[in-house]
């Protein structure tokens, strides 16, 4: 019997896989030693911004405004003298030329010029100052200063005076050597009125005992009736830091006049009027004092 035909088939072997080339950068490569470079001087340009950066949160500019003190001794009395002889005249050619020439220490010459009319020669009044007030010096720019005062003039005429008030505001330059001069001309201008402030009034509270209140009175009683006369060495048995000067005048001690107490920190602060007779005048004094007393071994004044 025959065997069937059987096919031989030769068993296929696999493909070899080709190697991939893979390309490798390497170290040494100049692109690669560029962009290392790149990298550390962007780093170390960064470290050296954060540490020499200004902090725009954290740094504050601050203003500082230096007071000065000015001496307004001399412009005072610069204006004072100015005052004097601007405002007194007589109704004679002599006296109005002594006038005029006056001026000239105090006014530019254009002032002078100016000024030339304000006392005419037929002028029927006379005029002398009874008063100066000096209300303010105002330092307006460098040098310069606004002053404002109020002159009080009797005028005659014929037989007849009287008494007028005005205010008024000039303007004075102060050279490097301190001279002075008048550069704006007498201008109508208002003076302080009284104001409208009216201080809180203190009252006492329940803080002061009943005891302690009679015993501060009883003491208050006996040292205003000794402190105008108590020298230095007897001020020490009631004041202490000099919480009062000595005084030395002729006064009678009469009373209190509506203390008030209050208690503060184991101290007891007052407000106190005291009433004297002043014997020079024989007018009443009404001396009004805020003292702190305190308790060691007897009361004393310590502020």
């Amino acid at each position: 019997m025959k065997l069937p035909f059987i096919k031989k088939y030769k068993q296929a072997k696999p493909k070899k896989e080709k190697k991939r080339k893979v390309k490798t950068v390497g170290k040494c490569k100049k692109s690669v030693i560029f962009l290392w470079v790149l990298l550390l001087s962007s780093l170390a340009f960064g470290i050296y911004k954060n540490f020499t950066a200004i902090d725009q949160h954290t740094v504050h500019e601050r203003e500082v405004i230096e007071s000065h003190i000015v001496d307004t001794t001399a412009i005072k009395s610069f204006t004072r003298n100015f005052v004097k002889d601007y405002y007194t005249w007589k109704n004679e050619s002599e006296a109005l030329e002594a006038r005029t020439e006056k001026l000239t220490d105090y006014l530019t010459e254009e002032l002078q010029t100016l000024n030339t009319e304000m006392v005419r020669e037929d002028i029927p009044t006379s005029s002398s100052v009874q008063n100066i007030n000096i209300w303010s010096v105002t330092e307006e720019a460098e040098n310069t200063f606004s002053v404002v005062y109020t002159v009080t003039q009797k005028i005659t005429e014929d037989e007849d005076s009287s008494l007028t008030k005005a205010t008024y505001s000039i303007v004075i330059y102060q050279d490097e050597q301190r001279n002075l001069v008048i550069t704006q001309n007498p201008t109508l201008w208002n003076s302080p009125n009284k104001s409208d402030f009216i201080p809180e009034q203190v009252e006492s509270n329940e803080s002061v005992k009943a005891e302690t209140a009679k015993e501060v009175t009883e003491f208050l009683e006996t040292f205003f009736a000794s402190y105008p006369t108590a020298t230095e060495k007897e001020l020490i048995y009631y004041v202490k830091n000099n919480a009062l000067p000595v005084i030395e005048k002729d006064y009678t001690f009469s009373e209190l006049i509506n203390p008030v107490f209050q208690e503060q920190d184991d101290q007891v602060k007052v407000w106190v009027t005291v009433k004297y007779l002043d014997e020079s005048t024989k007018a009443t004094q009404l001396s009004q004092y805020e003292l702190t007393l305190e308790k060691e071994t007897n009361w004393m004044i310590i502020n």
